[in-house]
């Protein structure tokens, strides 16, 4: 199966250049090219009035990743990527209906995520009638009076779908599962799924809660932190300062990746004037260079040598937890081979890491989709918990889990509901609320919307906000899977590539951002999100939105819901009127959201309750924190072959590509890469520079194939290969998936490297 790459619109990639890649984040150039792109996206009084309120207290979230904020907060507490991802939804430039005349379905199609993301934000509703190849204007009523046509067409509320992005706030989250629920369908599948499911999965198994155990304090006040599959300086900027503030406190860091990280190497905080003109902070004090997939042999052998060394918390472990004589019994039958052979790692780097953390008292381990996207990522995760409860790290100041999250409300979207199998106690207390009976039958998770609407079961689908085609694996699929709908609609901000892969007919609905001023009959609303450690805060847009006919992802669910289910007997022209009576519902519904109206007005906002983090107190079964037993495998590449994993570039946050550099890795003016050990390349025959087709090999028996990609040296993990999404996710199987959490395994995958001409 090939995907057949569409034009770039960006001289095909013919002005690349590569160089050799950085060792040091953010400093000057960090604020170059922050300030920059908002400059020419925005201009200069607008970027002032609008950079100058991320992130504060009385503005807004910013709409990139979730790391969360400090109470003493910086007159720019917004980073590079924060500063592009703020110019791409507050651009001067627009998509109108004469845009959509001028440009078919079919040319869109082809045209690069790039070049379609910097089109500009969308300003009217628009339609794709069947049989057209062009989007045309359409009413609101007339889109809502259409949507509620079809959904009321089917004939069960399962043959439709309701994709939910992490950028949606609370409130609308809370109003869109409400909604569907009410028509009749779990299906509410979202972008964790393909991102942080296994992390979920994983403590919510072993801790009760699936979430991260930790506050931003914690980090300030740990001995050691473990940074596992991550990028910061890339997807998490703002976490370099809180990693550098530890390290002033006396922390020490465990960088653990295949790929050597600019930001963990040094950090030049563009905050403070040292770090502007100064050497910056070193951050990394060990650099464990794992090979793909080495992550669960890693921490089963730290835990192995914690138990020989007699390392634990005997009086924690038999308080608090169970399973702790089968994981024993386990781990002394541990072959030491088969570790050092799934590391990478020689035996003395092991035990380098090893006395790191018996130096520690307090230990806070943090990762990302580096750890949560292979077939073995929830038994890799629960080990990671092994490792923390081996020596007490959960439940006390300065150590626990910290999954990070990315997209900036993802976690809160789940808290509110957004969750293709919900809790009992949830539909519970929802159906209280609002006097009916929420479907009990679980939906569809991502890939499983995908496979219903590849096989016809599956009439509509509806997106609240994020780029589903993009971000989804196994492209070719996936795009007939959507075309095969009967109806799709895609409630977004800007152009993207979801718009131009569309159903029989199609709909566009745009919406307000992050930064606008969100005006109700009620007055002027504020939104909320949960960021990565679950603390909850407003957000209040300021800027005069891009169009008059734009409405917030509140009003169009609201609307949609009195247009499809007139009969309900939910008030919904009183909650898209005043977000307050939708809060009010909130801390009805959902636990830790008790007088929600008063707290979130708080400066800063509030602490979610996290019973393991407050207490030491775990809601499983049995009561007390589970250690498990994670059999080993070592994932084995054929001769000739490479493990590659899917990553981003510098200039792009998720599926929105802000520019085509990637300053960290050397790369400027393209993107169709693959890292590959300098070593490696000699061995397969293949020269520095040349194009070669990255070909999937799998076990269905099914080539996938991402063409044109220039073979970059690199000093990546022996064996292993690395190479940017969306491009690669072509080479991802539909079908190859975490055990558990059914996540795509973007960070495995098996590729051989085949020259071009």
């Amino acid at each position: 199966m090939s995907w057949r790459r569409p034009p770039t619109d960006d001289a095909d990639d013919a002005g690349m250049e590569v160089s050799s890649p950085e060792h040091v984040a953010a400093g000057l150039p960090g604020v170059r090219a922050g300030l920059g792109g908002a400059l020419r996206e925005m201009g200069t009084r607008r970027t002032a009035l609008t950079l100058l309120r991320v992130n504060q207290k009385d503005g807004f979230d910013c709409p990139g990743c979730a790391w969360p904020e400090g109470d003493h907060r910086h007159v720019a507490e917004f980073c590079e990527n924060g500063a592009k991802a703020v110019a791409e939804e507050a651009t001067t430039h627009r998509v109108t209906r004469e845009f959509f005349a001028a440009h078919p379905v079919t040319e869109l199609a082809e045209r690069s995520d790039h070049w379609l993301g910097k089109q500009g934000r969308l300003t009217e509703p628009m339609l794709k009638r069947a049989g057209s190849d062009h989007y045309e204007p359409v009413s609101w009523d007339e889109a809502f009076a259409l949507v509620a046509a079809e959904l009321n067409a089917l004939s069960s509320p399962d043959e439709a779908v309701f994709y939910t992005s992490g950028r949606t706030s609370n409130e609308a989250a809370f109003a869109y599962q409400l909604f569907v629920r009410a028509f009749g369908t779990n299906n509410l599948p979202d972008c964790s799924n393909m991102c942080h499911e296994s992390s979920g999965s994983a403590l919510t198994e072993t801790l009760g809660v699936g979430k991260g155990s930790v506050l931003l304090e914690d980090l300030h006040t740990a001995d050691l932190i473990f940074v596992v599959g991550q990028n910061p300086g890339t997807n998490h900027p703002r976490m370099l300062t809180a990693l550098e503030r530890a390290k002033k406190a006396g922390a020490r860091i465990v960088a653990v990746n295949p790929l050597p990280e600019a930001g963990l190497i040094r950090f030049k905080n563009p905050q403070t004037a040292s770090g502007l003109v100064g050497k910056g902070t070193p951050l990394a004090d060990l650099f464990l260079q794992i090979r793909v997939n080495g992550d669960l042999a890693l921490f089963q052998a730290l835990n192995r040598l914690l138990l020989d060394k007699d390392a634990v918390d005997h009086e924690f472990l038999a308080a608090h937890t169970s399973g702790f004589d089968e994981l024993a019994a386990h781990l002394r039958a541990l072959d030491w081979e088969q570790v050092l052979e799934a590391t990478g790692l020689s035996r003395e780097q092991i035990d380098e890491a090893l006395a790191e953390v018996l130096r520690a008292d307090r230990i806070v381990v943090c990762w990302a989709m580096g750890l949560t996207q292979h077939k073995n990522s929830v038994p890799t995760i629960r080990e990671v918990v092994n490792f923390l409860l081996l020596r007490g790290n959960i439940g006390r100041p300065g150590a626990g889990v910290c999954p990070v999250r990315g997209h900036s409300n993802v976690q809160g979207d789940r808290t509110m509901g957004i969750n293709e199998k919900p809790p009992a106690g949830f539909l519970d207390a929802l159906g209280a609320e609002f006097g009916f009976e929420p479907p009990r039958e679980h939906g569809v998770d991502t890939v499983a919307a995908i496979r219903a609407m590849r096989e016809g079961r599956i009439k509509v689908f509806f997106g609240m906000g994020g780029n589903f085609v993009r971000a989804a694996p196994d492209s070719a699929v996936t795009e007939a899977a959507m075309r095969a709908c009967r109806l799709t609609v895609q409630v977004s901000t800007k152009l993207n590539r979801s718009h131009a892969v569309a159903g029989e007919q199609a709909l566009i609905l745009p919406t307000l951002g992050r930064t606008e001023l969100d005006v109700r009959a009620g007055g002027p609303q504020f939104v909320s999100v949960e960021d990565s450690m679950g603390m909850v805060h407003a957000s209040r847009g300021r800027l005069r939105p891009a169009s008059p006919h734009l409405l917030s992802e509140v009003a169009i669910v609201c609307r949609l819901a009195r247009a499809a289910l007139p009969g309900a007997g939910i008030d919904w022209a009183a909650l898209e009127d005043d977000y307050d009576r939708i809060r009010d519902h909130i801390s009805r519904v959902v636990p830790g959201f008790a007088d929600y109206n008063a707290r979130v007005r708080a400066p800063g906002g509030f602490t979610l309750p996290h019973a393991p983090r407050d207490e030491r107190r775990f809601p499983t079964a049995s009561g007390k924190a589970r250690i498990t037993v994670n059999p080993l495998e070592v994932l084995r590449v054929p001769e000739g072959r490479l493990l590659l994993q899917t990553i981003r570039s510098h200039d792009q946050y998720n599926t929105t590509v802000y520019g085509l550099d990637d300053r960290y890795r050397g790369v400027r003016a393209g993107r169709r890469v693959v890292f590959v050990n300098p070593a490696d390349l000699e061995a397969l025959g293949i020269a520095e520079g040349a194009v070669v087709d990255l070909v999937g090999e799998w076990a269905d028996g099914v080539e996938r194939r991402a063409p044109a990609f220039r073979a970059v040296g690199y000093p990546t993990a022996r064996g292993c290969a690395a190479a940017y999404f969306p491009e690669t996710n072509v080479l991802v199987p539909l079908d190859s998936t975490a055990d558990v959490s059914n996540t795509p395994t973007s960070k495995s995958v098996i590729v051989r490297l085949e020259p071009v001409g």
